[in-house]
């Protein structure tokens, strides 16, 4: 397969992953006004794990297992464990298309990752989108202004941590099963989880809780799924820019199940985020045509 293919296919896979990510934090943020996070995490993984368990037999990747004794594989799931709870602190704290905007700082944390410890090629006028990017995000989180919000100092040390998960996804051995890949992080945020729940008091979830957990769960997992492939398949530089569409469904979905309407600063930061990882994008496609 050549390399364009394999870029379309990373591209589309990093489109569906956050298309399904975003729908599954709305469920969980619904179910966070009832539920308390450490049981969240933990119900929510507990599905989740049987699901993949399921799947893992299914397939004969059990007969592999020993290829997640991998150090790589141990800090993939590390990051994933810290974005998780990080990021759910955040977000059960926030509106949704803040802290998903906030979110959009990861494709200049890949582009900048993929250049300096990969060795993919990114240029000045890259770089300089970058740091046009990384402004926009801070014009989202205005540090020392009125509108500042604490919780988005958690959401922004989250993505650091996705950051990590997705540059160590690139160094995966091709031998290693994503369906493996994605329990060893299932099975990580579940006991994450489970050192949260151990300090809260339960309650007792309704079928909605349990329903709303359920869909959560299944999406949780294909994005899991979906977000490793495009992290394998596609040149980072290339995928990651896509992780924007994100902001889109945000705003839409932020306004029709929670009535949030984004305010001035957030709408104009994400503007200036998304316009850098467009230009990155045109970047590469010229980079790829004098190639």
């Amino acid at each position: 397969m050549s390399r364009s293919s394999d870029n379309l296919r990373g591209i589309a896979m990093m489109m569906l992953c956050n298309l399904l990510f975003l729908v599954n934090d709305a469920l969980i943020k619904l179910v966070s006004a009832t539920l308390p996070t450490g049981q969240i995490i933990v119900m929510r993984g507990s599905i989740a794990l049987v699901v993949i368990a399921g799947v893992v037999v299914a397939t004969g990747a059990h007969r592999q297992i020993g290829l997640l004794f991998d150090r790589l594989v141990a800090w993939r799931t590390l990051g994933e464990i810290g974005a998780t709870l990080l990021y759910l602190v955040a977000l059960f704290k926030m509106p949704l298309a803040n802290v998903t905007a906030i979110n959009q700082v990861v494709p200049l944390m890949t582009t900048a990752a993929a250049a300096l410890f990969l060795g993919e090629a990114v240029g000045w006028r890259r770089w300089t989108a970058i740091g046009i990017g990384f402004v926009g995000v801070m014009v989202i989180i205005r540090p020392g202004a009125a509108g500042f919000d604490a919780y988005a100092l958690l959401a922004l040390a989250s993505m650091l941590f996705i950051t990590v998960r997705d540059l160590v996804t690139r160094g995966l051995s091709p031998a290693v099963p994503t369906v493996l890949v994605v329990a060893a992080a299932s099975v990580g945020v579940l006991l994450s989880g489970a050192t949260l729940a151990v300090a809260e008091d339960w309650v007792v979830p309704g079928p909605h809780e349990l329903a709303l957990l359920f869909v959560a769960s299944l999406l949780l997992l294909g994005g899991y799924a979906t977000v490793i492939i495009a992290m394998r398949v596609g040149e980072m530089a290339v995928v990651a820019p896509f992780r924007y569409v994100v902001i889109l469904y945000a705003i839409v979905v932020g306004y029709l199940v929670f009535g949030d309407v984004p305010d001035l600063p957030t709408l104009a930061g994400s503007a200036i985020v998304v316009a850098t990882g467009i230009y990155t994008v045109h970047r590469e496609r010229r980079r790829a045509r004098s190639g």
